[in-house]
C-alpha cells in the first residue's frame, strides 16, 4: 500500500491551507483546523475500507502514451467515450475525482451543511495534495519497474519528515480558479514532468553510497524500522533542488484556491453563522467506522458508498 505525501505532510498541507483564506472564511476554518488537519488523512484510510478508493489517488499517464496529454481527453464524459470507465478506473482517475470533489463541496456551501463542508474540505485536500506527487502520475509509482522499490515514501514521507520543519509555508492568499479542469491538468502536468528528475536522481545517488549507508535504523514506538538514512535523505533533497518543498507548497496554495473557489461558486455563503457547531452523531459514526475497517485491514465493496465519499 503506498499512500501519497505520507500523514505528517497530508496534515501540514491542510494545516496550512486554511491560512491562505480570505477572512469571510478564515473563521470557519480556523475554528476546525483541527478537524481540517487531523482527517486529511482519510481518504487514505479508506483505501483499507473500501475497494473503489484507491484509483481516485492517481492517474498513471504514462499508459496512454508517449503524449499522454494528448491523448486523454480533459473532461470525464469524454475521456469515459474514448477509454472506457473501467480502463479509466484500472489506471487512476484523480484529475476527474477532484473535480467531482470541487462539485460536491460546492453544494455543501450552498446547503451551509457544517458537517460536509468540513468533511468533504479535508477530502479535497488530500487529492489535491496527492495530485501534487510525481510518482502518482505513472506507472512506475514506486520504482518497481528500476529496481527502485520504496522511492515512493522516501520522496513524498522521508524527505519532508525530516526537513519539512525547514520549508517555507508563506504561500500569499488562496485565488479563484476560473477553469477549475484546466488547473488540476497543470497541477497533473507539472507532477508528471518531473517524475524523470525523481527517478534518475536517486539512481545516480544510489552508485554513490554503500548499503550501510544508504540505510539506517530507527525506534519508532517499540518497533526498529529500517529507514534511509539521513545523510543519504539530505544528499537526494540537495539534488532534487527544493522540488519536495516547492510541490508541497504548491499544494498549500491549490488547497486553499480549491476551497475559496467552492465558497466563491456557492455564492459566498456566510460561515460565521455555521461556526459554532458540533459533529453530528451520524459523522462521528461513520468515522469510527472507517476507522475500524483501516486498522484491521477489512476491504470491502463502496455500492452505495460513493454518494458519502
Amino acid at each position: 500500500m503506498v499512500f501519497a505525501w505520507g500523514f505528517w505532510a497530508h496534515k501540514r498541507i491542510n494545516n496550512k491551507a486554511v491560512f491562505t483564506l480570505p477572512p469571510e472564511m478564515i473563521g470557519f476554518y480556523k475554528k476546525n483546523i483541527d478537524y481540517i488537519s487531523e482527517h486529511a488523512v482519510d481518504p487514505d484510510k479508506r483505501r483499507y475500507a473500501f475497494a473503489e478508493e484507491a484509483p481516485r489517488h492517481y492517474i498513471d499517464l504514462d499508459h496512454y502514451g508517449e503524449h499522454p496529454f494528448d491523448s486523454v481527453p480533459k473532461f470525464w464524459n469524454d475521456a469515459v467515450k474514448k477509454f472506457s470507465e473501467d480502463t479509466l478506473n484500472a489506471y487512476g482517475i484523480v484529475p476527474w475525482w477532484i473535480d467531482k470533489m470541487l462539485s460536491r463541496l460546492t453544494e455543501a456551501f450552498k446547503a451551509k451543511n457544517p458537517d460536509k463542508i468540513l468533511k468533504l474540505s479535508a477530502d479535497i485536500g488530500h487529492y489535491i495534495a496527492d495530485a501534487h506527487v510525481p510518482l502518482h502520475c505513472t506507472e512506475n509509482y514506486n520504482g518497481q519497474m528500476t529496481n527502485q522499490v520504496g522511492i515512493h515514501g522516501f520522496w513524498e514521507s522521508r524527505v519532508p519528515e525530516l526537513f519539512g520543519d525547514e520549508y517555507d509555508y508563506f504561500t500569499g492568499r488562496a485565488e479563484y480558479i476560473s477553469k477549475p479542469m484546466d488547473k488540476i491538468w497543470q497541477i497533473v502536468r507539472e507532477s508528471f514532468n518531473a517524475k524523470d528528475s525523481v527517478l534518475k536522481f536517486e539512481v545516480m545517488l544510489n552508485e554513490k553510497f554503500s548499503q550501510d549507508r544508504k540505510y539506517a535504523f530507527e525506534q519508532r514506538g517499540t518497533t526498529t524500522m529500517k529507514v534511509y538514512s539521513k545523510e543519504y535523505t539530505e544528499e537526494y533533497s540537495k539534488m532534487l533542488d527544493g522540488m519536495v518543498e516547492r510541490r508541497l507548497r504548491s499544494s498549500i496554495i491549490d488547497v486553499g484556491s480549491f476551497w475559496y473557489t467552492a465558497w466563491v461558486n456557492a455564492g459566498q455563503p456566510d460561515l460565521d453563522e455555521i461556526k459554532e457547531f458540533k459533529l453530528s452523531d451520524e459523522e462521528k459514526k461513520k468515522q469510527e467506522e472507517e476507522d475500524k475497517m483501516w486498522r484491521t485491514g477489512k476491504v470491502k465493496s463502496s455500492k452505495g458508498h460513493d454518494d458519502e465519499n
